[in-house]
């Protein structure tokens, strides 16, 4: 049964984070095509503020995976990465580990 909580509590991490870099890709799309503005303290504080959270996660998958130019798929390996793990983690749970 603590097991079963942990991986329900680990799942929730899990989707907290995909969000937040779903969050941080869209931001850096909207500022990339100039639909807001950095100069706007606002936007600058939350994109500094999602860059704190996950640059700790991305970095070292961004040293790992080949440069591609300007496109980063590193966010796209993490929330794969964590699915993974999440998807591990309940068939660990489920067998009664």
């Amino acid at each position: 049964m603590l097991l079963y909580t942990l991986v329900q509590m680990i799942d929730y991490l899990v989707n907290i984070v995909s969000m937040v870099v779903i969050v941080q890709f869209v931001l850096g799309l909207l500022i990339a095509f100039n639909v807001v503005n950095m100069q706007n303290n606002a936007v600058a504080a939350i994109w500094k503020a999602l860059n704190a959270i996950l640059e700790p996660l991305l970095a070292p998958i961004r040293r790992v995976m080949p440069d591609t130019g300007q496109i980063d798929f590193s966010p796209m390996v993490l929330i794969v990465l964590l699915n993974l793990l999440s998807i591990l983690l309940r068939g660990i749970a489920a067998s009664g580990y």
